[in-house]
């Protein structure tokens, strides 16, 4: 597995493709739960990062990560740019001299994005949190490598286990953000921020997939 940056920069855009296709859903799961505009906000940051990689000079993945996380930040409301974007420009540190990714490195940079979610949102997993699909994901990263799965398995697996977290958020209470006012009203509905971030994993497993025909 050898993520070029080209490779890197197709996976931003069909992110903002997949997001978008799922707009309505992100809206109607966060309506439920929190503000009602999830999707909007996702939608408009990654659509910001698309224009903003069309000019892209980089010449590291370090580069495009930071630019992904930067343009986030400046572009979506809510909760959602300040953790997405520190969740990449976190990312953005650990592979700052890249110009290839492999999946060593991948493990690498969800790490950092994590640390960077729970430095920002100050949660941790069992919170009914994009944390919740984003630790579970990383366990089978980790777990594959040990085992010396195929990377396009271990990426299956962390695809996989990020969408069972999504459904694990659905059985529990919310305690962070605007959710957590609902209190056991929130048991039964599925965290908006956990399902982006799936979104997120599905397309990068789906993407890397292809290169590998």
């Amino acid at each position: 597995m050898s993520i070029t940056l080209i490779n890197l920069v197709t996976i931003m855009n069909k992110i903002d493709d997949a997001l978008d296709e799922n707009k309505a859903l992100l809206t109607e799961l966060d309506a439920a739960i929190g503000d009602g505009d999830h999707g909007i906000n996702m939608t408009r940051g990654f659509h910001a990062v698309k224009e903003k990689l069309k000019t892209n000079t980089s010449n590291t993945a370090g580069d495009i990560l930071k630019d992904v996380g930067m343009t986030l930040v400046s572009n979506v409301g809510g909760a959602s740019g300040p953790l997405y974007g520190t969740a990449f420009m976190k990312a953005s540190l650990v592979v700052k001299d890249n110009g290839t990714l492999n999946i060593e490195d991948f493990v690498n940079i969800m790490e950092a994005a994590l640390e960077g979610i729970k430095l920002r949102g100050k949660a941790i997993a069992g919170e009914k949190t994009m944390i919740d699909a984003v630790v579970p994901a990383i366990n089978a990263l980790k777990n594959g490598l040990l085992a010396n799965l195929n990377p396009i398995d271990i990426l299956f697996n962390a695809k996989e286990a990020a969408k069972n977290g999504v459904e694990f958020t659905k059985t529990i209470i919310a305690t962070k953000g605007r959710a957590s006012y609902l209190g056991e009203r929130s048991i039964g509905h599925q965290d908006p921020g956990a399902t982006s971030t799936y979104l997120m994993i599905k397309v990068i497993y789906d993407e890397v997939k292809k290169l590998t025909k």
